[in-house]
């Protein structure tokens, strides 16, 4: 359960929290609260004093029907984020993009890891990370941002999704990356209905078959507002219970927005799993 990304190399044996960092006016959950570098700064090193493990950094929402940006409009808004952060942290930096051209960027910039909710699909992309040393995080989704929440339909879910996720990481290995940068996200929310997110929790385990560490994102996700009837600032312990839950049955990192309260909670689920 050692992931090395770039000049780092966490060791997965505990469970380790992503803070997100949305540099985004549109983003489902803190859109436009975070999008100027400024303010971006001061919420990362915020998530890193209340325990983050890794930041990710996003200049492009990927909420159902959210609009495209252009490749400089993204590169402008997470490259200043990223020299900002660079030489003053001691976590890995994560890059939340799907554009290799971003992806090189953020690399040049100082970011220590690739997270691809397109899982390295786009033309260039799987080249570029073979090339470098960062790691990288696979991601599940059926059909695009635009698209994926019209009536994703799967025959077995769990199935699919991790047929899915063993082609990309079979992709990944021929193309020259080792296993041991590389994480899997099943990829809640992204092309899935309440049945289908809640499915994959079920069977989250099943995925530790794949041999790699797994990456989780539910905090704030729509389907705890199905399940609880809250909206989306009002989802925190709903969060929490995601991501114990998640923890509990194999999840290595988990990608969340509150970050806080997060931390404490996976201290518990540490010391029962110890």
């Amino acid at each position: 359960m050692l992931f090395n990304c770039g000049k780092f190399q966490l060791n997965l044996h505990r469970p380790h929290v992503m803070g997100i960092v949305n540099v985004t006016p549109d983003s489902f959950s803190d859109g436009g609260r975070f999008s100027k570098a400024n303010l971006a700064l001061q919420h990362a090193l915020s998530l890193i004093e209340q325990g983050a493990d890794i930041l990710d950094i996003g200049g492009e929402s990927t909420r159902p029907n959210a609009v495209p940006v252009s490749l400089q409009e993204e590169l402008d808004r997470v490259i200043p984020v990223i020299e900002g952060l660079v030489n003053q942290i001691n976590i890995p930096i994560s890059i939340d993009t799907y554009k290799p051209q971003v992806m090189q960027a953020a690399i040049d910039a100082g970011a220590s890891i690739v997270n691809d909710v397109r899982a390295l699909q786009e033309s260039g992309a799987i080249d570029m990370i073979a090339a470098s040393n960062v790691g990288v995080c696979l991601m599940h989704m059926q059909g695009t941002p635009q698209t994926m929440q019209i009536n994703p339909q799967y025959n077995d879910v769990v199935a699919e999704v991790k047929a899915f996720l063993q082609q990309r990481l079979v992709a990944c290995e021929e193309a020259g990356i080792v296993k041991n940068r590389i994480l899997l996200d099943p990829g809640f929310g992204f092309g899935k209905t309440r049945v289908h997110n809640i499915t994959l929790i079920q069977h989250l385990a099943r995925f530790a078959s794949l041999g790699q560490p797994l990456l989780v994102g539910l905090s704030r996700k729509s389907v705890l507002g199905q399940v609880t009837g809250n909206d989306v600032d009002s989802r925190l312990y709903s969060s929490i219970a995601a991501s114990v839950i998640s923890a509990m049955v194999g999840a290595r990192i988990l990608r969340v927005h509150d970050v806080k309260a997060t931390v404490e909670a996976l201290k518990v689920v540490i010391a029962i799993q110890q």
